[in-house]
């Protein structure tokens, strides 16, 4: 499968052929950054700490494009996180799950 880029007016950030802005040159969504932004409270600099393949261009250049495109963004985290719990209500517990509630563990 070819991905289509298109480039955008932000210097890092191109979107493939179904619009989902990414880090180019990278496979880094912009919206996964964002959400270990969220979920951790990291800063950039421990953005690229855990990512030392970006530089902090590429970082500020992705959080610039969060917030220039924030509704759109959370709107797609949000319709992410509904078909994680729905896959989740469908498949129920694991056995792993299982075996660690009969031990109390969790």
């Amino acid at each position: 499968m070819t991905l289509t880029i298109a480039k955008t007016k932000y210097e890092h950030i191109v979107l493939d052929d179904k619009g989902v802005p990414f880090i180019e040159g990278t496979n880094m969504k912009v919206v996964e950054l964002i959400l270990e932004k969220t979920a951790y409270g990291w800063s950039p600099e421990e953005l690229h700490f855990q990512h030392p393949y970006l530089n902090l261009g590429q970082i500020y250049s992705a959080l610039a494009y969060y917030w220039d495109h924030k509704e759109a963004l959370d709107q797609d985290i949000e319709e992410r996180l509904k078909l994680v719990n729905q896959i989740q209500k469908e498949t129920g517990r694991t056995p792993l799950e299982d075996r660690l509630k009969s031990k109390g563990l969790i």
